[in-house]
């Protein structure tokens, strides 16, 4: 099996769940948007991943699913019941329609305005600070009382709420300033092999 990636990314969170797993797997670094990339994912984002059935699977949050569903036994996954189940991909909907979206007006303003006015683009980054903050907000009044996202249980969602609220280092906010993530955040930041992923990931 072979993921996809390029640092800072939310494929950092795969690779993360991947080790989690106990997978066999091996990681290449590409350059997101480049023709060479497009041959393997033609929308030339990240992650990508290849898991050995001859098709190409991307979009984190199905990749993490069907990973949690590939290794039942290491309990990575929902729980049982329809409610249970539910509640997970509630989360999952969460993180990829609510609040990984809001990075995108803060990374590619230019893709927000018609405008390449130097205010206009501060105006649209300013505008995605106000909808992180809520995004944000809103996810730490969900992590209440718990150090894991899916009901204080590590799952392979943690890795990707993980990764996403390091970039609210860019905000004018932080992790920090949201009590409950950063209680959250330093469940994650402890995990020696996170950290051993995330230098690797960098170099």
């Amino acid at each position: 099996m072979k993921l996809y990636y390029a640092p800072r990314t939310c494929a950092v969170a795969v690779w993360i769940a991947l080790d989690w797993l106990g997978a066999d797997f091996e990681v290449e670094k590409v350059v997101l948007g480049s023709d060479e990339y497009r041959k393997i994912n033609p929308a030339g984002a990240v992650p990508a991943f290849d898991s050995g059935d001859g098709q190409i699977k991307t979009q984190a949050g199905a990749i993490l699913t069907y990973l949690a569903e590939k290794y039942p036994d290491k309990d990575l996954g929902p729980d049982d019941s329809l409610e249970d189940r539910f509640l997970f991909n509630e989360w999952v909907s969460f993180i990829c329609s609510d609040y990984h979206p809001t990075f995108g007006a803060l990374f590619g303003p230019g893709n927000y305005t018609a405008s390449s006015d130097e205010k206009d683009i501060e105006n649209v980054k300013k505008a995605a600070y106000k909808e992180i903050d809520k995004a944000a907000t809103l996810l730490d009044k969900k992590l209440e009382g718990k150090t894991h996202v899916y009901k204080d249980k590590k799952t392979v969602l943690d890795p990707y709420v993980y990764i996403l609220s390091r970039w609210l280092k860019s905000t004018p906010k932080s992790w920090e300033d949201y009590p409950n993530l950063k209680i959250f955040m330093e469940t994650m930041e402890n995990d020696e092999n996170i950290q051993r992923i995330i230098s690797e990931s960098l170099k």
